[in-house]
């Protein structure tokens, strides 16, 4: 590993002790049993964006755009853990931090579902923010090659998370089905140069919704994501977005 991939793991293990931004997501939530290996540095730019609606005068809008690294930390096979941060801009408030630990799916024991625990979107503005959510997700693959199914829940900051009317809404479950189609060959690395990925996100508050995408896997290492982002309360983020996810590892 190069020396500024060396510094951006140690960065990422000295801030991640705050805790919380975006983790290893499934598009829009982080309701995903992926996690980062150790020393792998994960790079991301997201964009959401309306389609067809013009200028902001004409109901068009963007949410500001992520920039985020995540890296594994944990050198075993059965245990593992990611921290991260996350920039973004425009915002005045841009910095937010995130953390997942947790099992492998079958690492355990036999059969085993993957089992994490972790923080994410905890921001740095006390009362704007600090989101704070913590969050428990549990999943395992499907038999006959039928895609993976991710189940879970979430609890954070009840100052911040609170619906466009002002009603509490800090808690709710979450879940995903992703699969995986047209294999590269095995000495590319096996991957499935194709997923198709859906999940959801309870709650009237800014985490709520749900998300439909195509990720096209170009490389082992590298991927775009792209589909179409919904949200359970219009008040805070308005009409549905177009999301473009880029994704690299090193």
């Amino acid at each position: 590993m190069s020396r500024s991939c060396w510094f951006a793991v140690v960065l990422a293990v000295l801030i991640g002790g705050a805790a919380g931004a975006t983790p290893t997501t499934m598009v829009w939530t982080p309701c995903s049993i992926d996690m980062q290996a150790f020393r792998v540095v994960h790079l991301t730019y997201d964009t959401y964006t309306t389609l067809g609606r013009k200028g902001p005068a004409r109901g068009g809008e963007a949410f500001a755009t992520d920039l985020g690294l995540t890296v594994g930390v944990l050198p075993f096979d059965a245990w593992q853990m990611e921290v991260g941060v996350d920039w973004l801009e425009p915002a005045d408030d841009p910095l937010y931090f995130n953390a997942k630990f947790g099992a492998p799916e079958g690492k355990l024991f036999g059969g085993a579902p993957a089992l994490q625990v972790g923080v994410f979107n905890a921001g740095t503005k006390k009362g704007v923010t600090d989101q704070n959510v913590a969050d428990f997700v549990t999943g395992r693959s499907l038999p006959a090659g039928l895609g993976r199914i991710h189940l879970g829940g979430y609890l954070g900051n009840p100052r911040v998370l609170r619906s466009s009317a002002g009603a509490k809404a800090n808690s709710g479950v979450m879940a995903a089905y992703d699969i995986g189609f047209w294999p590269a060959p095995a000495a590319a690395g096996g991957f499935n140069r194709i997923v198709i990925g859906a999940d959801w996100l309870s709650g009237r508050n800014a985490i709520g919704g749900g998300a439909v995408a195509v990720n096209w896997c170009f490389a082992s290492n590298a991927s775009v994501l792209a589909g179409p982002v919904w949200f359970n309360d219009a008040g805070i983020n308005g009409h549905w977005k177009w999301t473009t996810q880029l994704d690299a590892n090193f």
